[in-house]
């Protein structure tokens, strides 16, 4: 059966001990796995099935020589530098159709990085660096299967480096963590920049030569309420705008979902929280904006009502309790 996954939580610590793992943060869509003799489920973080737009990815798992089985791991496609593209992965992200699917000319890859279940027994109670094993030895790692590689931490993380390669950044993993379904501090992301998902609340009018609209208007929940958070006006090409006005226009209202509505748009267009929008940007300001924010696409896999504030600690944490 498979569960929920274990998420990371977002770190602004850079020095680790042997008793951590560091592996490359990919820039894609988490996804699990799970075969149970002939049947084949792949579904995102909140469960939306996916089989019908990663064909090839269920072919490989339903040839695995081990006929039981479940895993965790990252979907992406690559551009032509060989860095992971999340805004080439839309292109597969938006379909359902198999046919559709294979005739996109998208190449996607699925990175495995966790086993949760093995013949029937449930592996989450193991460490870390166990389910690892246990992953490799069981699973046949041949395109588009990949194993997520690992190498243990001694000091100061590689973060640099990893952002000079074009990485998204590292993942850092206690050795001996157990697989718990919840964000938890035993896994933490050092992204090389600054970006969240953001709840689409709004959209304004397109001005001069542009069409579609002008900016989104995005947010993200506390306390169980909306929270505006600024504008993004960037990252959009002109299919892209006509497409998103369609979904927009599907999800119109006459009032803010916002708790604390821009005053300073007072004719823009309000639609229902439901649409998540991935967003880059360069920090948050002091009255909690975006700064120089840019699109670069829709997340299928993540519920709005999920969206927080994705705030990072400067400062290293204290070390949890040896176990």
């Amino acid at each position: 059966m498979l569960i929920r996954p274990m998420l990371a939580t977002p770190s602004g610590r850079r020095v680790f001990d042997p008793g951590w793992l560091l592996e490359r943060k990919l820039d894609g869509v988490r996804a699990v796995a799970e075969r149970d003799g002939g049947s084949v489920r792949l579904v995102s973080r909140t469960g939306r099935p996916m089989e019908g737009g990663y064909p090839e990815l269920v072919a490989a798992l339903a040839a695995q020589p081990v006929p039981r089985f479940a895993v965790d791991g990252e979907i992406v496609a690559f551009d032509a530098s060989g860095r992971t593209s999340f805004t080439r992965l839309q292109r597969r992200m938006q379909l359902r159709d198999p046919r559709r699917a294979a005739a996109s000319g998208v190449r996607v890859s699925y990175f495995l990085f966790d086993l949760t279940a093995l013949m029937g027994h449930d592996t989450t109670g193991l460490t870390l660096l166990e389910r690892k094993q246990l992953l490799r030895e069981s699973i046949g790692f041949d395109d588009p299967l990949h194993f997520t590689e690992h190498v243990r931490a001694d000091g100061p993380v590689p973060l640099a480096e990893a952002c000079a390669r074009g990485w998204e950044g590292l993942v850092a993993k206690r050795a001996d963590s157990r697989y718990v379904p919840q964000r938890s501090p035993d896994w933490l992301k050092l992204p090389c920049t600054v970006g969240q998902e953001l709840v689409i609340g709004g959209f304004t009018d397109p001005g001069g030569r542009r069409s579609g609209f002008g900016a989104l208007l995005v947010g993200h929940y506390r306390g169980g309420l909306l929270r505006y958070a600024g504008k993004v006006g960037t990252g959009f090409d002109t299919a892209g705008l006509h497409r998103l006005r369609a979904e927009l226009d599907a999800l119109a209202r006459p009032d803010p979902p916002f708790a604390d509505p821009p005053e300073e748009e007072p004719r823009a267009h309000w639609v229902q929280p439901r649409l998540v929008a991935r967003v880059a940007f360069t920090e948050w300001t002091r009255d909690g904006r975006l700064r120089a924010p840019r699109f670069e696409g829709l997340r299928t896999d993540k519920r709005a009502e999920d969206v927080v504030r994705e705030d990072v600690a400067r400062e290293d944490p204290p070390e949890p309790p040896a176990r």
